[in-house]
């Protein structure tokens, strides 16, 4: 399943590896290729257009070229805008000043949910994606723990240093990006922060390109980064559930879920997949969900084509059986389209709660497994 995330663009990621004392070269955002003239121009020498989007393989599809003066900024950012690459239209282009590399390397830093700490991937093969470099040579990345209070000690920094030959002049600059790099993944409670690739340009050591990604939970403290999200990385579905404050993620099956609670709903994944069905989502209208939020879920779930059943399974502690119960069929009530229902409700009111979905017609279940195979049988 999907993680929700708040994915960035590289020129945001910049930024955030900027202002944790990272050094990139300089760059400039613009939307036009007159914009892109007049970066180049304040920019100075040779400069580097890169498309402006959530997706990978920007280069393949022509999303990145060089220029050495302002007109062949324009000329470049002209061929780039308006591509639509990996599914997404670019919209903006990055004008960053241009660099002589003389090596590449990749640096990451990570939450490792195996030994419960952070992780840092080092590698000498940079510029290429990891996952490349992990199937053709998994010796050639190089990883180390650190706690998230710590961060990465001095001492860890300069070991991966020499494994990855890093020149000695330029030692204490890689240890002041590699535990910089630590220092922002848990600053910005980042899932990821990814350095690819970090480049040797002269004496100096800059990092030319970057991926980030935010664990959504945690942006309720990260009021700066939450004004970043791009409108690309989600479906209007999800961000119409995210700003009803309900957890969506758009899944390939043909059963739609509603549950409240997220252990509740992975689950309800599990016996679905076990009993031979296919999730189309994960959908959880939260442990107080009223009326109107299982009313709103429900029509979140409808709005996909996919979904041919629908199954709610409802654990009524603090949220109210007979609640849940009224929210479903006010939600049938004014729905265009209409898909079988299975609905297993047990908890507090439920006897309410039964009767209420029972007197509307509709399948009501004391048992999840029973609920289940009734909707995997109907979606076929």
């Amino acid at each position: 399943m999907r993680w929700q995330q708040l994915k960035l663009h590289e020129h945001q990621s910049r930024q955030l590896l900027s202002d944790s004392g990272i050094p990139v070269p300089a760059a400039l955002l613009a939307a036009d290729p007159a914009a892109a003239a007049r970066a180049a121009a304040e920019l100075g020498g040779p400069v580097v257009i890169k498309a402006q989007v959530l997706s990978g393989g920007r280069g393949k599809a022509g999303g990145v070229k060089l220029a050495s003066d302002p007109d062949g900024a324009a000329a470049a950012a002209a061929e780039i805008l308006g591509l639509e690459i990996g599914g997404n239209l670019v919209e903006n282009v990055m004008v960053a000043e241009a660099v002589d590399i003389a090596a590449e390397y990749y640096l990451a830093a990570l939450p490792d949910r195996e030994s419960g700490q952070l992780m840092v991937m080092a590698s000498a093969a940079g510029g290429i994606e990891i996952e490349t470099v992990a199937a053709q040579d998994p010796e050639a990345i190089r990883t180390v723990d650190c706690g998230v209070d710590s961060g990465l000690a001095p001492h860890q920094a300069r070991r991966l240093a020499f494994q990855l030959d890093i020149p000695l002049p330029l030692l204490g600059d890689f240890i002041r990006i590699a535990t910089a790099t630590v220092d922002c993944l848990v600053s910005n409670d980042a899932s990821l922060v990814e350095i690819n690739p970090l480049v040797q340009s002269g004496d100096r050591l800059l990092a030319i390109d970057a991926k980030i990604t935010i664990d959504d939970s945690a942006l309720f403290r990260q009021p700066q980064l939450r004004e970043m999200r791009n409108p690309e990385e989600e479906t209007a579905t999800e961000a119409e559930a995210r700003n009803s404050g309900i957890s969506y993620v758009k899944l390939d099956g043909t059963i739609g879920c509603m549950v409240n609670g997220a252990g509740l709903a992975m689950a309800l994944l599990d016996v679905i997949v076990s009993e031979g069905g296919e999730p189309a989502n994960f959908l959880d209208v939260g442990g107080g969900a009223d009326a109107g939020q299982v009313a709103k879920a429900m029509n979140l779930i409808l709005a996909d084509p996919e979904v041919e059943v629908v199954l709610v399974n409802i654990f009524g502690g603090i949220t109210r059986c007979d609640d849940v119960a009224h929210g479903i069929v006010q939600a049938l009530d004014g729905l265009s389209r209409r898909v079988p229902l299975e609905i297993r409700l047990v908890g507090t009111n439920q006897a309410e709660g039964l009767k209420i979905l029972r007197e509307a017609g509709l399948n009501a279940h004391r048992d999840m497994l029973s609920a289940v195979r009734a909707a995997v049988a109907l979606a076929g």
